[in-house]
């Protein structure tokens, strides 16, 4: 058996590629080292879906299917793109008052239409028909992109990201882009102003709990069936974070393996896109569509050819699903000991769960690297100025318009420029701390945020364990989890989530609609 591919690629080589990458955003020349297996593909990878067992006499409503079943009955026949179309557009326009998930959508016209002409991808291309929700920070040529801020309203861009053109040459529907927190900075918020907008797909009545994260508008669009997929993007959390509030399996895959030509940055060195679905399979579908190079990103070139996302995302065959390979999970200090008795113990299931699952070995709680609270805290563990150098033009211009943001552009210019290197140095310390001194102990493991993974460059995904009873409002909500691996880990994490997902249901619960 053909193992994953973090074990294949030179952990040392990856080091190495991020102090380029580092030295790229300064100024100097983009150009990457190139790894031993050559030179990338020019084009990506076909993307092969194994079909999936359902039946549209066992579904009411189109919009509660899958990625991965809606593929299925399109492949068929037994439903048309335009059906799905219509079916997620009148369910936008029945609850969107209540959700306030998106931000700009196309005509309902214009939709049926992009239905009705061949994908580039062919007849049978993998997101044919499928609705998906990109956050407002990706450049849409048919749509506005004003990154959730005064800063960019009215922006209206003349191409389209390499992520959304890789969506729609394999046939995807952008149904809308979903709205998000200014400049990809907290929840989505009536611009200029602190007022939220976008709600909990699981609360869309109560404005005080939280979508999470700026990207909870695709968030909410996907966990409220507005959507089947999308993507968010994540400097900090914003991913993983939307995905834990709302019930949603999301991956924020290794550095540099989805293009982010044509999204509003925030860091040269930490920005990533990340897919957000329901389950891990519909996760891997579109992250199998998305990583490929991309001339106009050097950060995705010379990277390894991006491996079988979507096998690793089906659950192993057996009577009792087992991970696909034999992996090691470690647990962060303390990510058993919530201050939430009912999050401590459905953590303690889960991992109990894990414990029972054959290829897995429960490692127990991790030693944390050497100087593990200095490198992650401030000053040195995040991303500080990165942002203000893109902003500079119109931070000259009007600082009003970045609102309640301004303090965290303008920390570029006071910051020294002995501390920035200082930041950076930092970074690539702790990575090779982690690669040597964490993942020396496991393959994956269980952690409470993602901020250290986020300026590293490694991947995280995060899915729904339980359901806990929100103590202000008494309502059922999701919890979820987080589980990092080393770079080019993402195999592993699929397998651990499709192992877990196959035993439970817990991806498959839905949110109420709304009710008035």
């Amino acid at each position: 058996m053909t193992g994953p591919q973090d074990v294949n690629v030179s952990r040392r080589w990856f080091l190495e590629r991020m102090a380029w990458v580092t030295t790229a955003s300064a100024g100097a020349s983009a150009v990457l080292p190139q790894p031993v297996w050559g030179r990338e593909r020019s084009q990506r990878a076909l993307t092969v879906i194994p079909d999936s067992p359902v039946s549209l006499q066992s579904i009411d409503d189109l919009t509660e299917l899958t990625l991965a079943e809606t593929v299925s009955l399109v492949r068929r026949g037994t439903v048309s793109p335009e059906q799905l179309v219509r079916a997620h557009v009148d369910r936008i326009e029945r609850f969107d008052h209540a959700y306030q998930a998106f931000a700009a959508r196309p005509s309902l016209e214009a939709l049926v239409q992009s239905t009705r002409s061949e994908p580039v991808d062919g007849p049978d291309a993998a997101l044919r028909g499928i609705c998906l929700a990109p956050k407002d920070n990706v450049y849409t040529s048919d749509m506005r992109t004003e990154g959730g801020s005064l800063v960019y309203e009215g922006f209206q861009p003349d191409y389209d990201a390499t992520v959304v053109a890789s969506m729609r040459s394999a046939g995807g529907v952008i149904i809308g882009k979903a709205q998000m927190g200014n400049l990809a900075g907290g929840r989505a918020q009536v611009y200029g102003t602190t007022i939220p907008t976008t709600r909990n797909a699981w609360t869309p009545d109560d404005v005080e709990y939280s979508p999470a994260g700026s990207s909870s508008g695709t968030g909410t669009a996907v966990a409220a069936r507005m959507a089947v997929a999308g993507i968010g993007t994540q400097t900090g959390g914003s991913v993983v974070g939307p995905g834990n509030a709302q019930g949603l399996t999301c991956i924020k895959p290794t550095f540099g393996r989805i293009s982010l030509h044509g999204v509003i940055p925030l860091s040269y060195t930490r920005d990533h896109v990340g897919p957000m679905a329901r389950t891990v399979l519909d996760a891997a579908i579109l992250l199998q569509v998305l990583a490929h190079p991309d001339a106009r990103d050097p950060r995705t070139l010379g990277l390894p050819p991006a491996p079988n996302y979507i096998q690793a995302a089906t659950p192993y065959p057996g009577e009792a699903p087992a991970v696909r390979w034999p992996t090691r999970v470690g647990i962060f200090p303390g990510w058993l000991d919530s201050e939430n008795e009912q999050v401590s113990e459905l953590r303690r299931a889960f991992v109990a769960e894990l414990e029972s699952m054959s290829n897995v070995q429960v490692v127990g709680e991790v030693a944390l690297p050497e100087q593990w609270d200095e490198l992650t805290s401030s000053p040195l563990g995040g991303s500080h100025g990165d942002p203000t150098a893109f902003f500079i033009e119109p931070l000259r211009n009007d600082v009003r318009l970045f609102g309640t943001r301004l303090p965290r552009f303008l920390n570029g210019m006071l910051q020294s420029a002995d501390t920035y290197v200082k930041v950076q140095q930092a970074r690539m310390l702790l990575l090779h701390r982690m690669q040597t001194q964490l993942f020396n102990q496991c393959d994956v493991v269980l952690v409470q945020g993602s901020g250290a993974f986020d300026g590293t460059g490694m991947p995280v995904l995060c899915m729904p364990i339980g359901f806990d009873v929100e103590p202000r409002t008494g309502r059922s909500v999701p919890r979820g989890v987080n589980l990092a691996a080393a770079p080019f880990g993402e195999e592993r994490l699929f397998a651990v989530a499709a192992a877990w997902q196959a035993r439970t249901d817990h991806h498959r619960v839905r949110p109420a609609d709304p009710v008035g």
